[in-house]
């Protein structure tokens, strides 16, 4: 993928501290016409009444993930049908993995999953000035993404790679291996 590369939407995922956030905005300077699409705005965007996401949620706390989800995914397909190259972030484990795929309508649509060692998530957690989660929830979370995440897409381990190592090889890979149906 070069900056000369087809319109894309681009869903990018992994657990809190892998890196999602600063390898989409990256990844979205170096492409033309290309949208940033954080998913944890819209959870952010409650005000009154969000019950957020814990090891035991409740269920109020998964159906506004689920809101948060399908609105991540119409948005992706709304900007991609103005032109736009869409690279969109946010912690999506599991089989949710496999509904998102299904909700994002618009193709190509390219997979990338940032798997960095737990040790390297602790790391980034601890240098990056806030706190999402102790280590047993790091580790509960890897393990979601090891065990549970269905292996579509590329998936990258990146934990002895800088943000531009990262980049550069998403650019590298994303068309041949991150491709979706």
């Amino acid at each position: 993928m070069t900056s000369t590369s087809p319109q894309a939407i681009i869903l990018i995922t992994g657990i809190q501290a892998a890196g999602k956030s600063t390898i989409a905005q990256m990844l979205a300077e170096r492409l033309p016409r290309s949208v940033h699409v954080r998913g944890d705005l819209f959870r952010r965007m409650v005000i009154n009444g969000r019950a957020d996401m814990t090891p035991e949620p409740s269920k109020e706390a998964i159906r506004q993930l689920q809101l948060r989800y399908r609105l991540t995914a119409a948005t992706c397909d709304e900007y991609f049908r103005e032109g736009f190259t869409v690279i969109a972030q946010d912690v999506i484990l599991g089989e949710d993995l496999t509904e998102m795929v299904e909700r994002i309508r618009q193709r190509p649509l390219l997979v990338v999953v940032l798997a960095p060692q737990p040790e390297a998530v602790a790391a980034r957690e601890a240098a990056r000035g806030k706190s999402a989660y102790d280590r047993w929830t790091i580790d509960l979370l890897d393990n979601s993404l090891q065990n549970e995440t269905p292996r579509i897409g590329l998936w990258l381990d990146t934990s002895d790679q800088t943000p531009d190592d990262t980049v550069d090889e998403i650019l590298t890979r994303a068309w041949t291996e991150a491709n979706v149906p």
